[in-house]
């Protein structure tokens, strides 16, 4: 049982989750917790280290889990896991996981692109919303913060797995959605987003919270939309805009 947190194990795991740079070298991120770690049983050839608490190896249905994840194990103190976390209060397990980004499909139907997002809460909801709606990939535009962000991490609840999530720059994001409608969410859009036609291949770009997209997205898109507001609301979080649009496409495109 590794109980020192001056192992090399254990200052690995603590770079990986403070250092962006480090995370983007090694190419690889840090899950925690038993929700999370569900989730890697078909990515299995993706986890490079499992370190759980003897607690958490002991309580009901873990050993199960564990055996379901063929990666080398280590079992760590109470105080080591506390160390290696990026919770206030440890869950117990974390893995250590390749990050290897899928593709994009050759010809998407719906992206969701994301410019200056700089928040990893509302980025790993923003991750969560596109897979649950459908979406078919994430393109993060510069200025956003990394998908493997330890918050990003967990607020995406595994859709950083099931989902193409691609840093690029803004000509590769043009390239990729040459094919596509681009629609730019802003407050002043001259569309309503129910009005868009959803079901031929389209993409929606949502800016960051602070200053909305920036000129380089407006160049991309090929129209702007808006979501009507009451009581004199100026704008709503990054992730509930996006929700909010990419659900009513899919609605749509169930209905056609």
């Amino acid at each position: 049982m590794i109980s020192s947190t001056t192992n090399a194990k254990v200052k690995y795991v603590r770079r990986l989750q403070a250092d962006r740079r480090f995370r983007s070298r090694e190419q690889a991120f840090v899950v925690e917790g038993t929700r999370w770690f569900s989730e890697l049983p078909p990515h299995t050839a993706l986890v490079r280290t499992i370190y759980y608490t003897p607690e958490w190896g002991q309580a009901p249905g873990k050993a199960a889990l564990l055996a379901r994840v063929a990666a080398p194990q280590e079992v760590v103190s109470p105080a080591v896991m506390g160390a290696m976390s990026a919770t206030e209060t440890a869950a117990g397990i974390l893995a250590v996981v390749a990050y290897r980004p899928l593709p994009l499909p050759p010809q998407p139907s719906l992206l969701l692109i994301l410019d200056a997002v700089r928040d990893p809460g509302n980025l790993g909801t923003l991750l969560r919303t596109a897979a649950a709606a459908g979406a078919e990939g994430v393109l993060l535009a510069p200025g956003c913060v990394d998908a493997a962000n330890p918050k990003a991490v967990r607020a995406s609840m595994g859709a950083l797995l099931r989902l193409p999530v691609l840093a690029l720059g803004w000509d590769a994001i043009a390239q990729a959605a040459a094919s596509l409608h681009v629609w730019l969410a802003d407050a002043a859009g001259e569309v309503e987003y129910t009005a868009v036609d959803w079901r031929p291949p389209a993409a929606l770009i949502v800016g960051g919270e602070a200053h909305g997209a920036g000129s380089a997205a407006a160049r991309v898109a090929s129209g702007r939309l808006a979501i009507p507001m009451h009581a004199q609301t100026e704008s709503l979080n990054a992730a509930m805009a996006a929700g909010i649009i990419l659900f009513e496409a899919a609605r749509q495109r169930r209905a056609g």
